[in-house]
């Protein structure tokens, strides 16, 4: 598909898509379609409305009862025990009363949604599922691969082939094909289930993806992309369920939003049409998290206010609660940066400067040396040549920074860790004779106190990094190449050529556990998975469906 591709656009072209942007933003309110339950106006008849109650269901539908995965992107333990106490998530709250409390489930690092929701969906880290980041270098292409970092990025490196590596590379030709997705299981033993807004989707059921004819018409792109995803599909305004296109449109960020994905879920209860498992995602409290830091409670309580449109179809939460099994998450966590830009901001290029860099517009020329991932708070830094430039030369010059606490990368047959704020350095491998509580084992040599681990009689248990030798071993596993990790303190974050920063707010990526850890709440079963981690999650949901 790659042929039919324009590698770059122009300048010119850029400015039309602005202009299109704006002129359907000014006209596009006079032909939005009929409105959906929020509307009282709503006329009765209409098949795109939505104001309808389920009174009735028998538990469920004939498949079982349903299992509900409500991903809500980046909330954390903190700021939603402050929105519950102070009255602002009801809905949530009365969850959290009815159900399983979790406050510290572990995300995989680096901590991105495209890797952790890869990880929730397979059940494996990366170095199975072979997704390690939100940018990575592909050695097979030669090239770095960007799933929307930035839209600075995403030019720079092509429009159209970034485009394609988002709605089809990533899920179809970059998760290895070696794991199974819950939707691909699922569907393999005769179970169906559902994706509403998830990045990650792939499943068995081709669907056709509709980009807009002004994005096609820019940019030489198929019109209709074909996507593996399961049975029941939406992915905003390029595969739909509910056929409205209210909450669908450009300045909408094409659907995928949190008001699209209580529409497209709607339609299901309403209809009575839940499968075995459906996963839902609610995106905007990241946005929120990422500007106002990682205490915000606006952001949960515009969040709840989704879920009370979903309970509130039901003749009562109880009925909710009783027709279905709820699990309501986080993704990842968020750390503070500092409002200090000049310390905030670890530039890469500035510290990397006596290399020759990658420029992201012109792709790896022949006297390139280093390439740069920035995933927010962790980036992958690429040699080129490692008979040119050695990964530890690079190191040596990282670990005199003291806002970046954690360098990793391969030495030998082990991991090597230093730090920019703790002295010595930890050599460790799987399988060894110290154990862990997820009752993998390790060899370790060296200082533990790098990355924060203590021996006792039980065996080595983790501090502020969680799981911190399987998350690293993954990451350094999880794709070919010579390169190295980094992550950053809380209160800092990395930039390259044209990566975002929230100076004053908070990011995600790193191996802290602020970026890690994350809260779940389950109603609707006494069960919970072996291990509180992300990647226990998928064995235990699919022993939750009848």
């Amino acid at each position: 598909m790659s042929e039919l591709l324009s590698p770059y656009v122009t300048n010119l072209q850029i400015q039309f898509l602005l202009i299109a942007f704006s002129t359907l933003k000014k006209f596009i309110k006079n032909i939005m379609s009929c409105p959906d339950y929020e509307n009282s106006k709503c006329r009765k008849g209409n098949r795109n409305c939505e104001e309808k109650r389920v009174d009735k269901l028998e538990n469920g539908t004939k498949l079982g009862k349903p299992v509900l995965l409500l991903v809500i992107d980046t909330l954390m333990d903190a700021p939603l025990k402050q929105a519950i106490s102070e009255g602002r998530a009801p809905v949530l709250k009365f969850l959290v009363e009815n159900g399983q409390y979790f406050p510290d489930i572990i995300a995989p690092f680096p901590t991105m949604s495209v890797n952790v929701d890869t990880t929730l969906l397979t059940g494996t880290y990366c170095d199975q599922h072979r997704l390690p980041g939100l940018t990575w270098f592909n050695q097979q292409e030669n090239r770095l691969i960007n799933y929307g970092t930035h839209y600075r990025e995403l030019l720079k490196l092509g429009l159209g082939r970034s485009i394609e590596d988002v709605l089809f590379n990533m899920n179809e030709n970059h998760i290895s094909h070696q794991v199974v997705t819950i939707h691909e299981e699922l569907q393999n033993n005769s179970k169906e289930s559902a994706s509403i807004n998830a990045l990650i989707y792939r499943g068995n059921t081709e669907h056709h993806l509709k980009l807009p004819r002004t994005l096609t018409f820019l940019i030489k792109i198929p019109k209709n992309l074909l996507a593996k995803a399961p049975k029941v599909f939406s992915f905003g305004a390029l595969a739909k369920i509910n056929p409205s296109n209210r909450y669908q449109h450009f300045f909408q960020k094409l659907g995928i939003n949190d008001s699209s994905s209580v529409q497209q879920l709607t339609q299901l209860i309403i209809n009575q049409r839940l499968p075995n498992f459906s996963i839902v995602y609610f995106p905007d409290l990241d946005q929120s998290v990422h500007k106002n830091g990682r205490l915000d409670v606006t952001g949960i309580e515009k969040a709840d206010k989704h879920l009370q449109k979903i309970f509130d179809l039901y003749e009562s939460w109880e009925a909710a609660l009783s027709a279905n099994i709820w699990i309501a998450m986080g993704d990842n966590g968020q750390a503070w940066v500092s409002a200090n830009k000049e310390e905030a901001l670890i530039d890469l290029r500035k510290m990397l400067g006596s290399f020759r860099i990658m420029k992201e517009g012109k792709g790896v020329q022949v006297k390139d040396q280093l390439v740069l991932a920035v995933n927010d708070r962790m980036a992958y830094i690429y040699t080129l040549n490692p008979n040119d430039v050695a990964v530890e030369t690079v190191v040596e010059i990282l670990q005199e920074d003291s806002r970046i606490d954690v360098i990793a990368w391969k030495k030998e047959q082990s991991t090597a860790v230093r730090s920019g704020v703790r002295k010595g350095e930890l050599l460790f491998r799987p399988d060894g004779e110290f154990m862990d509580k997820y009752g993998q084992s390790w060899s370790l040599t060296g200082d533990l106190n790098v990355l924060d681990i203590k021996q006792s009689d039980q065996g080595i248990e983790y501090g502020v990094y969680p799981d911190a030798l399987a998350r690293i071993h993954s990451s350094l596993n999880s794709h070919e190449g010579d390169f190295l990790i980094v992550s950053a303190k809380p209160g800092y974050e990395f930039i390259g050529e044209g990566s975002p920063s929230h100076v004053g707010g908070a990011g995600h990526g790193g191996l802290h556990q602020q970026d890690t850890l994350v809260p779940m709440i389950v109603t609707g079963t006494n069960t919970k998975p072996p291990h509180l981690r992300i990647v226990d999650l998928k064995g235990w949901i699919l022993s939750l469906i009848e």
